[in-house]
């Protein structure tokens, strides 16, 4: 079924790199890509959260991240939500990006 909600492929620029989203049943995972040198610039996991997963640790992991990718001097980027419906813990990790200072 997931296979059948990605659609189309979103590729990052140096410019804009792509933020790319993976959700497990029990973390979350965001990476930001610049896809033309193929380096990732930045990342954050829910790996290391003392709390359970659910939207907080998610949105936690999207500042994180937003922090990360400020202090490399990025704050435009692509959304890509993968094959995972922008709902739930991938809209609250946005969210969380959105207030850390990135823009997409």
């Amino acid at each position: 079924m997931r296979m059948r909600i990605k659609k189309r492929k979103i590729i990052g620029t140096p410019e804009r790199p792509r933020l790319s989203v993976y959700r497990s049943l029990r973390y979350i995972y965001a990476q930001i890509i610049d896809d033309y040198s193929g380096c990732t610039l930045a990342s954050a996991s829910s790996l290391k959260s003392k709390q359970k997963g659910g939207r907080a640790v998610a949105k936690q992991t999207g500042l994180e991240l937003a922090q990360a990718a400020v202090a490399a001097g990025i704050k435009q980027v692509v959304f890509d939500r993968g094959q995972f419906a922008y709902h739930g813990r991938i809209a609250a990790l946005a969210e969380g990006a959105r207030e850390g200072g990135l823009k997409f």
